[in-house]
């Protein structure tokens, strides 16, 4: 796998922001190995040869959020999820977004914008990332599942899925618990939250309203993305929060898929065996690179 620490300026947000992009590299060859194999060639028997370099080719990509209090490098060294993109050629982008739940803040940081506007073009531009919406997906834990959640919501066009894991802090399509929650102490115990999102009465049909966008694609009829909302048996607020959303969301008509996992609670052994499946079995990818015609 290729890994790279990529540092640009956002217009979006007015930062330089760091991004993590892995680009699957194991099973490639930069010449055609049915014909010879050389003294560095690593080919365990009974595998399938590398298929060649080609210009052009691209992969799909899973834009991996991350969560509250870490940074983009967090999901690398906490778990093995470029192993799992790497055996599934896949690409990884995980942007550094911190304590910004993903949004375009009160404070004035528009987090929502880069993500769903400037980074696709950027990613899609700069490094082999396949376009189209039947080629990208969103996916997060904790914080990072509240953005997944919310982008999609936001912008259905650009992916086929979306992926929560344990995101039961922030964006939600239960408006008035929300509401609550930011009018109540909780908003208090994290000053941070009200500078975000603002105060719990001005949020029914805002901006960081999801239940309004989430409405209005069922009532405009477009193509919506299928939904994993997933939690662990020992999260208990955050997990009743994500299993709330799943009911809502497919009580509005959304193709849902909820799982809560029992024994697990809010860290990585439940992110990472996740992410794990859903790269293996749950996803909808093509697990191979798209070459040129």
């Amino acid at each position: 796998m290729g890994i790279c620490k990529f540092n640009y300026r956002s217009q979006a947000c007015g930062l330089w922001l760091d991004v993590i992009v892995t680009i699957p590299t194991s099973q490639f060859s930069y010449y055609d190995m049915n014909k010879e194999l050389r003294g560095n060639d690593r080919v365990t028997p009974g595998s399938p040869v590398p298929k060649m370099y080609r210009p052009g080719m691209k992969f799909q990509t899973i834009y991996m959020i991350h969560g509250g209090g870490d940074d983009d490098t967090l999901p690398y060294r906490y778990m093995s999820i470029e192993r799992y993109a790497d055996a599934n050629n896949v690409m990884l982008v995980t942007p550094n977004i911190p304590n910004s739940f993903g949004v375009n803040t009160n404070y004035g940081v528009d987090y929502q914008t880069f993500l769903s506007e400037e980074l696709p073009i950027v990613i899609q531009s700069l490094f082999p990332s396949a376009p189209g919406r039947e080629n990208n997906f969103i996916a997060g834990f904790a914080m990072g599942g509240n953005v997944a959640l919310g982008t999609a919501l936001m912008h259905p066009e650009l992916y086929a899925a979306a992926v929560d894991v344990s995101g039961g802090i922030g964006l939600t399509v239960n408006t008035e618990q929300f509401a609550k929650e930011l009018s109540g102490s909780f908003s208090g115990r994290f000053p941070l939250v009200g500078a975000t999102f603002g105060s719990g009465e001005d949020l029914p049909g805002s901006k960081h309203d999801m239940r309004k966008f989430a409405l209005e694609n069922i009532e405009k009829g477009v193509e919506l993305p299928k939904f994993y909302l997933v939690c662990g048996s020992e999260e208990g607020n955050i997990g009743k929060r994500v299993e709330n959303d799943a009911i809502t969301l497919k009580e509005m008509g959304y193709d849902v898929d909820f799982t809560c996992y029992e024994g697990y609670n809010h860290f990585y052994p439940l992110w990472d065996m996740y992410f794990e499946k859903m790269m293996n079995e749950i996803l909808p990818l093509k697990r191979e690179a798209i070459f040129p015609d």
